[in-house]
């Protein structure tokens, strides 16, 4: 487990993390508790309510732009997970997963990628399973002990607040992409 550097800096970084996120070619998410906060809101009419941090979805939008393949896994399902994803162009979004690891291999098979060619962001237990398959394993800040001890490597943000887009920032520098060449054609 490595914390992450202040910046997306491939080279802050131990060189075997680094290999492994120049081989990204698909960057998964857990949903609550990664790119949200992880704590659920209801209206009083039952209606669930989340907040999404809206810098991590110019960094999503940037590693598609990118060539890298995006999906967000999450044992949970709501109508504004949909509606997030629809809005930043994320086609594969797999929701109400009881079992993610069979679901990550499915997508593994589909986009005929190997394990080692995919990122999986976590902050739980059910994620643990996907984060021993997964080439680069990486824990947001605020994720449990079992995570971050799972981990290759562990983001300076927490889920929820930017963890998203420092992941997906540094994944681009590890590739040798410039990180803000791009930002002004990418919108969020």
């Amino acid at each position: 487990m490595t914390e992450s550097p202040l910046a997306a800096d491939p080279t802050a970084l131990p060189a075997a993390i680094g290999e492994r996120a120049a081989r990204v070619r698909l960057a998964c998410f857990d949903v609550d508790g990664v790119l949200t906060n992880g704590q659920l809101w209801f209206a009083e009419d039952g209606r669930e309510l989340k907040a999404f941090h809206v810098h991590d979805g110019l960094g999503l939008k940037r590693l598609v732009a990118h060539g890298i393949a995006v999906a967000w896994i999450s044992a949970r399902s709501s109508p504004l997970v949909a509606a997030r994803a629809r809005e930043l162009g994320i086609v594969h979004v797999f929701q109400a997963a009881a079992d993610k690891l069979a679901v990550f291999d499915r997508l593994l098979t589909t986009l005929a990628l190997s394990p080692a060619q995919a990122a999986y962001v976590g902050d739980d237990l059910p994620d643990l399973p996907v984060l021993q398959r997964a080439g680069l394993a990486i824990a947001v800040a605020n994720a449990q002990s079992p995570v971050k001890q799972a981990a290759h490597w562990v983001s300076r943000l927490s889920g929820g607040s930017g963890a998203v887009r420092e992941i997906c920032e540094w994944i681009l520098a590890a590739q040798g992409a410039d990180v803000g060449a791009d930002a002004e054609r990418v919108a969020r």
